[in-house]
C-alpha cells in the first residue's frame, strides 16, 4: 500500500514559519507531482501548492509570497515551508500524489491518488 508521511506541524505564534514535510518511499510515486492540501476547520478540502518531479511548480493564489513548496527527489520528500503564519491558516494540512501536473487547482483536486494522514497546524497568540 502507497504511503506518505507527514510531519512538521504544530502549534506556533503569528508570523512564525514552519516547514512541512512529507516523505513518499514508494518508487511507484517517483514520477508523480506532489501536492499539499489544507482543510480549515469547517471547511472544503482546498489545493495549496504542488510541484512537478522536474520542479516546476505551481501555487493556489492564497498561497503566494507566504508558502513555498520545493521537492528533494533524491529524498523523496516534499517540503511546504510557511512563513509569516496567521491565524486563518490553521488547519489540516495533507499532501498528495497527482499522476499529472497542471496548473489547475481543480484537476489537482480531481487526480490526487494518493493522500497522507495530515498533520495540524495550528496558529494562534
Amino acid at each position: 500500500q502507497v504511503q506518505l508521511a507527514e510531519s512538521g506541524g504544530g502549534s506556533v505564534q503569528p508570523g512564525a514559519s514552519l516547514r512541512l514535510s512529507c516523505v513518499a518511499s514508494d518508487p511507484s510515486l517517483d514520477n508523480y507531482a506532489m501536492g499539499w492540501f489544507r482543510q480549515l476547520p469547517g471547511k472544503e478540502r482546498e489545493f495549496v501548492a504542488g510541484i512537478n518531479w522536474n520542479g516546476d511548480s505551481t501555487y493556489y493564489t492564497g498561497s503566494l509570497n507566504r508558502f513555498t513548496i520545493s521537492r528533494d527527489v533524491a529524498k523523496k520528500t516534499v517540503y511546504l515551508q510557511l512563513n509569516n503564519l496567521k491565524p486563518e491558516d490553521t488547519a489540516v494540512y495533507y499532501c498528495a500524489a497527482c499522476r499529472g501536473f497542471s496548473r489547475s487547482a481543480d484537476y489537482w483536486m480531481q487526480h490526487s491518488e494518493y493522500w497522507g494522514q495530515g498533520t495540524q497546524v495550528t496558529v494562534s497568540s
